[in-house]
C-alpha cells in the first residue's frame, strides 16, 4: 500500500480532485505522525493499535563482514492488529 493508493481510493470514494486527495493522505499521515511524538501511541478501531516503544542499546553483527557492531538506544513504532483485523484476515 502506498500513498498513491490511498490517495486514489479517496478520490474515488469522495468524488474529488487528485490534488484534494492527495493532500488528504498527507495530512492524515502528518497528523498520526504528530500524535505518535506527543501521545506515543495512536489507534484506529478496528484496525489495531501503533505503540511507540523503546529499544536497548545492543551488540549486533554485520552480516557481510561478521564485525560486531554497537547499535544504540533508540525508538520505534509497533503496530498490533485488532481482533476484527485478524479475522478479516
Amino acid at each position: 500500500m502506498s500513498k498513491a493508493f490511498l490517495a486514489a481510493v479517496l478520490q474515488d470514494s469522495m468524488n474529488c480532485t487528485g490534488v484534494v486527495a492527495q493532500k488528504a493522505v498527507n495530512d492524515m499521515i502528518e497528523a498520526i505522525i504528530e500524535e505518535l511524538r506527543e501521545e506515543g501511541g495512536f489507534t484506529l478501531p478496528s484496525f489495531g493499535t501503533f505503540t511507540v516503544c523503546e529499544t536497548k542499546a545492543r551488540q549486533a553483527v554485520n552480516p557481510r563482514t561478521g564485525e560486531p557492531v554497537e547499535v544504540s538506544a533508540g525508538r520505534t513504532v509497533r503496530f498490533k492488529a485488532s481482533p476484527g483485523l485478524k479475522q478479516a484476515v
